[in-house]
């Protein structure tokens, strides 16, 4: 199976390569010590440092009446370069198992649907999503043509293509091109928050549509976090109920990938309500003059058990385990235990016939 390796990230010809530390998974800095990371460093430099007055919710926001309808908003910048993020054990995209970017189909802005040989509809809450590309090697301007490929949970916290009972859809995954003004919509429903994460959506962003089949040619992976009182509001609507539970449990400064920053360049601008559905908005500054390196699945060396995304146990992520029960980058767990909820020691991650993520009945906790 093959594991998405940063050491592959593109990089143009003659330009610098981003510092060794962003190859670290993101989802391995809970309890592996101080881990300098690239956010921290460019906090440390003063460039685009945190705002000390983000809450666990993150962000500045306006009013918001018991109904949920009303937004919230985060600070964005044209100059601000996306923070790189793990893709998570859920992909989909050839650098863990399923690839639903060769499939026919898969440019297409209403996600909420299979296509193909599928035929499932996720339920749940309207949301769209716009995201904004900026080129920050040309000025932070518009990246018209760049492909973006984005995916995210359902309403019980489960991932089309690797849940168990949901394996052979390919809902709430879809991409589309960047306009002349470096914009991409997509419609969807609004996830869920299963056990471990603050609630958010993942997306990967490749410099044109003919790279989006390799997936080591992503110029920058990175996530949307949803801000704290909108999802409030939206999980009291029915179907979210497990949602309500596994919030209460998480915040934006202990979650293992927006921790170390509140999600400070992440946290989308939210409009709209539960019952009439939301409206999500987020600025991604890219620049291609450095390597991607923190996307995907990288795990940190000499890394302690797997959690559910990685081997058996409950410690720290840590190579997600090879076939048969060996270990994996990082170590995998103990012994070459399998990983959480793969079947016979194979790598599933809440893969065909394992344990499928929290949210879902007697599901595991993913770590992205």
């Amino acid at each position: 199976m093959q594991e998405r390796d940063p050491a592959r990230r593109p990089i143009l010809p003659g330009l610098a390569q981003r510092p060794a530390a962003d190859a670290v998974d993101q989802d391995t800095a809970a309890g592996l010590g101080i881990l300098v990371n690239r956010r921290r460093m460019l906090t440390f430099l003063g460039v685009g440092a945190a705002s000390a007055g983000l809450a666990a919710c993150g962000g500045s926001t306006d009013s918001t009446d018991s109904s949920g309808t009303g937004g919230a908003t985060a600070a964005s910048s044209n100059s601000a370069e996306i923070p790189e993020e793990t893709a998570g054990p859920y992909p989909g995209d050839g650098s863990n198992g399923p690839d639903v970017l060769e499939q026919d189909g898969i440019i297409r802005s209403d996600i909420r649907s299979s296509f193909g040989d599928a035929s499932g509809t996720a339920e749940g809450i309207p949301m769209t999503l716009e995201l904004t590309i900026t080129d920050l090697a040309n000025s932070a301007a518009p990246f018209a043509g760049a492909a973006v490929y984005v995916w995210h949970c359902d309403r019980d916290g489960k991932y089309s293509l690797y849940s168990e009972g949901i394996t052979g859809e390919n809902y709430l995954r879809g991409v589309q091109v960047a306009d002349e003004s470096g914009v991409v919509r997509f419609t969807s429903i609004f996830p869920a928050c299963y056990s471990g994460r603050w609630p958010h959506i993942h997306f990967e962003v490749y410099p044109d549509q003919s790279s989006i089949t390799d997936s080591t040619k992503a110029i920058a992976t990175s996530q949307v976090a949803l801000p704290k009182e909108i999802c409030d509001a939206a999980y009291t609507e029915t179907g979210y109920e497990q949602s309500v539970t596994n919030l209460a449990q998480v915040t934006l400064d202990n979650d293992n990938v927006f921790g170390d920053d509140s999600a400070a360049r992440q946290l989308g601008t939210v409009t709209g309500s539960a019952t009439a559905g939301y409206q999500v908005s987020l600025t991604a500054g890219v620049d291609t003059t450095t390597a991607a390196g923190g996307g995907g699945q990288a795990a940190a060396a000499g890394g302690s058990e797997g959690s559910a995304e990685g081997g058996a146990g409950g410690g720290q992520p840590g190579g997600y385990g090879a076939p048969g029960g060996a270990s994996g980058n990082g170590g995998g767990a103990p012994g070459g235990q399998p990983p959480s909820g793969a079947p016979g020691g194979q790598a599933g991650y809440g893969a065909p016939g394992g344990q499928p993520p929290s949210g879902a009945p007697g599901g595991q906790a993913p770590s992205a």
